[in-house]
């Protein structure tokens, strides 16, 4: 199991617009962290040979735009999974992540006392 140095939080219902340079693709975002984030159900015309993507993240009171470099992708069949390093953001992403820590581990904390 990899060791990282901000958790993975899964957080529902945020779409990712995913530009490499010649086309905008549509995909669902898996997890995030302050550096990092994992999409889903992205077509598999999406360049894999681009060095960087778009992506503009949109969701229930959420929406950044961001430029990452993918690390890893996984082929899904008829769509694939990109993972990817966070190169820009706004401050507001890392204000929004902290938020989400937060609520993550004040949940953690609450199962465990029960």
């Amino acid at each position: 199991m990899l060791k990282r140095d901000y958790p993975r939080l899964e957080i529902p219902h945020i779409q990712a617009d995913v530009s490499d340079g010649k086309g905008f693709f549509n995909g669902s975002v898996k997890n995030i962290s302050r550096f990092g984030l994992a999409i889903t159900d992205i077509p598999l015309d999406l360049d894999n040979t681009s060095d960087i993507y778009s992506v503009i993240l949109d969701g229930p009171g959420t929406h950044f735009k961001l430029l990452v470099r993918p690390i890893w992708e996984k082929d899904d069949g008829g769509s694939k999974t990109i993972g990817a390093k966070i190169e820009n953001s706004p401050w507001t992403w890392t204000e929004f992540i902290m938020r989400q820590e937060a609520m993550s581990n004040q949940l953690v904390a609450e199962q465990s006392s029960h």
